[in-house]
């Protein structure tokens, strides 16, 4: 899987809120915080349960004093329903966050004690959209939904319920209905982590100009340190993706300003810095992004970093190691699909891939996995509608756009597959240390094109202004000819004359 596969698929994880799960509960009702003194700061616990309720993320240190807190609480006050459901939002964030997958058990334990204690049917919204999130980091897309559409129908007007249902619709490919979900929160809530969610709805449809500028106003609004590390990084993640890994690597750098160790920064500048040229600068951040969000995506990024280097020890100890499993990540699926077909053995991805689309998974990442797998089974004929649904959905990615046209090539479909290789190194000519030189290399074994043999109304508007300059070079380079000839009779009836 390349960087940019990952980057796609990392993508859910950035834009699910992972530093923003405790959104998932109302927080307000923490009963010894109500009673401190207001001249006194806030303490860790206290913070996090603020950035919580604004739904912006929580920094790691506030989270574990969190948890602490309501363990010790509960243990006094066991029939305290609504800090059941906070303690098990907070397990679901920091097993996401650390890649702790004992983290989520603790969690469904908490949030359904929570249930036991007030139930559902008496107003416990907060166990049930803390029981959404843990199905979304499970990457189990359908529970999900159903929590979050049970919680709407229960609360209408309950903002924080409707990220969980824009990354549900999203993980189920039901795009249009994510988008409605969005609309619907920006008429509930502002700020900026929902300026940041609408930036990637834009993101998603195609519309970089548009979420560039949502991105930029999502920086703009950021209250907190961990708010503005996370606006930033999304503005580099957009520069990133737009082919420009310079800026990408500014951005990024503003992000780690306001969190020094900012794990999804870190993983973007090392991408950033591989594309430059900068390779053991981003063998190092990818060293930190791991340690602090050891997320599977990233530990495949690194390895084919590492591969690509000619590092085949290290490539192969990453790949070893996401194969050993026990991933918190909602990605993890596709992951281990691309890895497979990759790095082991496609058949076994494609039997994966198709379980997880059977399971109504159907986002574009699994689409693109999917079709990649079967392509790399020998299967390209049938790999091919998912790789076209995969880019045809709105979402610019060189990767996808690559896999495409590697499709094609292999169905003897020379011209597509050579306008679509084309189209992903126009989007980012360094979109994967791996696999950008595959792309150049396939795209010139299929050589140049004969645009004399292809109709006009098949070419591309670049096509067709090649071929017109190559009419007027030749029609140039014959008029040359005919003068050159010309002047050579002339002369020789000349010298006759004479």
């Amino acid at each position: 899987m390349s960087p940019m596969k990952s980057q796609n698929v990392s993508r859910v994880v950035l834009a699910s809120g992972v530093g923003a799960v405790l959104a998932a509960t109302a927080l307000l009702y923490l009963p010894e915080f109500l009673d401190r003194d207001a001249a006194r700061p806030p303490g860790p616990a206290e913070r996090a349960a603020s950035a919580a309720h604004a739904g912006a993320p929580a920094a790691l240190p506030d989270l574990v004093a969190l948890i602490g807190e309501r363990e010790k609480w509960l243990r006094r006050h066991p029939d305290d329903a609504p800090s059941w459901a906070v303690l098990g939002a907070a397990y679901t964030e920091r097993g996401t966050r650390l890649g702790d997958v004992r983290d989520l058990p603790r969690a469904e334990r908490a949030l359904n004690r929570s249930l036991a204690e007030l139930p559902a049917g008496r107003g416990n919204v907060d166990a049930q959209l803390g029981l959404g999130v843990l199905a979304g980091a499970r990457g189990d897309w359908k529970g999900a939904k159903e929590w979050g559409e049970r919680v709407r129908k229960a609360a209408p007007r309950r903002w924080n319920t409707y990220p969980l249902l824009i990354d549900a619709y999203n993980g189920l490919g039901d795009y249009p209905a994510a988008r409605k979900a969005m609309e619907r929160l920006e008429e509930l809530h502002g700020g900026s982590v929902v300026r940041g969610r609408a930036a990637q709805v834009h993101r998603d449809r195609g519309w970089r100009e548009d979420a560039d500028a949502t991105a930029l106003d999502a920086a703009a609004l950021a209250a907190t340190d961990a708010e503005r590390a996370a606006a930033h990084t999304r503005l580099g993640q957009f520069a990133w993706e737009r082919g420009e890994p310079a800026e990408a690597l500014e951005r990024y750098g503003t992000a780690l300003r306001f969190v020094r160790d900012h794990a999804p920064a870190l993983a973007g500048r090392a991408r950033a810095l591989a594309a430059l040229g900068r390779t053991d600068e981003a063998r190092r951040d990818w060293r930190g992004a791991l340690a602090g969000q050891p997320l599977p995506e990233y530990v495949l990024e690194s390895g084919e970093l590492d591969e690509a280097l000619g590092l085949g020890r290290d490539a192969a100890a990453a790949y070893a190691r996401l194969r050993g499993g026990g991933w918190a990540s909602p990605s993890t699926e596709v992951v281990l699909g691309l890895l497979d077909a990759d790095h082991g053995d496609p058949a076994a991805a494609v039997a994966r891939l198709k379980a997880a689309w059977a399971r109504g998974h159907r986002s574009v990442a699994v689409a693109d996995a999917l079709g990649w797998a079967l392509y790399r089974a020998g299967e390209p004929e049938e790999a091919l509608p998912y790789a076209r649904r995969a880019t045809d959905e709105g979402l610019r990615s060189a990767s996808y756009t690559y896999h495409l046209g590697e499709i094609e090539g292999a169905l003897g479909r020379t011209g597509a597959a050579r306008r679509h290789l084309e189209e992903a190194l126009r989007i980012h000519p360094s979109f994967s240390p791996l696999h950008a030189p595959r792309a150049r290399a396939a795209l010139a074994r299929l050589g140049a094109p004969d645009l004399d043999a292809v109709p006009e109304d098949a070419l591309s508007r670049e096509d067709l202004d090649r071929r017109a300059a190559e009419r007027a070079e030749a029609e140039e380079k014959a008029d040359a000819e005919a003068e050159e000839k010309a002047g050579r009779k002339a002369d020789t009836e000349e010298k006759t004359a004479g």
